[in-house]
């Protein structure tokens, strides 16, 4: 019996050996060649998204329910490189009347769900939409809209990454968008400081703007 188990034990250990490094590799291929996949899901959406461009707020008012569209980054892009958000309204107004826009210099109320490309959820104050439902995005959905048991989260227009500055520019109080935002308007190359996302990293929200605070 001793002899046996000797026998075996080299072909034991590069088994183990072997299962190990499966399992190595299985953890690093979740992020292998990040960057490339990142921006091939942006030009997937770029693609979807074609021609379609908005630039005023009466171009926003006039996109309708499910439309892909394209707002440019004014913040980052140069007369070299142009860098874009795309957007799809989940929940439009019935009436723009007297709808109510944040200023760059004001603070803002909203329900939010990040996500990756993988659909992998990293931020977040309700279970909203993610990258991967391009195809189900439903304004019905109870499932995926904030609850009585979610709260909204302030932030400063002009104190979030550059893709969030601009669309919240753009929305009116009480719609819900789709975000999707390339890594160059994000985090960049670097992240995020917590480590809760990594560089290169697109990032697509599902947000509700739920209102602008007023000062006291």
């Amino acid at each position: 019996m001793k002899k046996s188990f000797f026998c075996l034990l080299p072909f034991l250990l590069l088994a183990i050996g072997a299962l190990v490094s499966c399992e190595e590799v299985e953890e690093a291929s979740e992020y292998d060649n990040w960057r490339e996949r990142n921006e091939a899901f942006i030009d997937s959406i770029r693609r979807e998204t074609g021609e379609i461009y908005v630039a005023t707020e009466e171009d926003v008012q006039r996109v309708p329910e499910g439309q892909l569209f394209a707002i440019r980054d004014w913040q980052v892009s140069t007369n070299e490189n142009a860098y874009y958000i795309y957007c799809k309204k989940i929940k439009a107004l019935d009436d723009y009347t007297t709808a109510r826009r944040p200023l760059y210099t004001e603070t803002v109320s909203a329900y939010y769900c990040g996500t990756f490309i993988n659909g992998l959820r990293f931020n977040g104050n309700f279970y909203g939409y993610g990258a991967t439902d391009q195809g189900f995005l439903d304004k019905d959905n109870v499932d995926k809209a904030p609850t009585e048991f979610d709260s909204p989260a302030e932030f400063a227009v002009n104190g979030v990454v550059s893709g969030w500055t601009i669309v919240l520019q753009y929305m009116y109080v009480g719609e819900r968008w789709m975000v999707y935002i390339p890594w160059q308007l994000g985090y960049g190359s670097s992240g995020s400081s917590d480590g809760n996302v990594p560089g290169y990293s697109a990032l697509a929200f599902d947000i509700q703007l739920d209102g602008v605070v007023e000062d006291d």
